[in-house]
């Protein structure tokens, strides 16, 4: 066998940190514009997978749908530790 790697291989797309800070912005605005708690109800979500604690308000259900629930935990504690540096 010629040349085989013996290290995992990393690959990040930038935009993708962008994708889901902008769907976690947007759920939340929807959510505060419903008159939800956006913090209580992303914990809900989050810790349950459940996504009725997430309004359909402005296609925010399918917004946050459209990624993993441990894509949306790298975001938020990326986004923490960056403004808490």
């Amino acid at each position: 066998m010629a040349n085989v790697r013996e290290e995992t291989m990393m690959f990040r797309f930038g935009s993708e940190e962008n994708k889901a800070e902008t769907i976690i912005r947007n759920v939340c605005k929807a959510m505060e514009e419903k008159g939800y708690n956006p913090i209580n109800q992303l914990v809900g979500y989050l810790l349950s997978g459940d996504p009725a604690y997430v309004t359909s308000y402005h296609d925010a259900r399918s917004q946050i749908r459209k990624l993993e629930r441990d894509e949306l935990l790298e975001e938020l504690v990326r986004s923490y530790l960056e403004r808490n540096k």
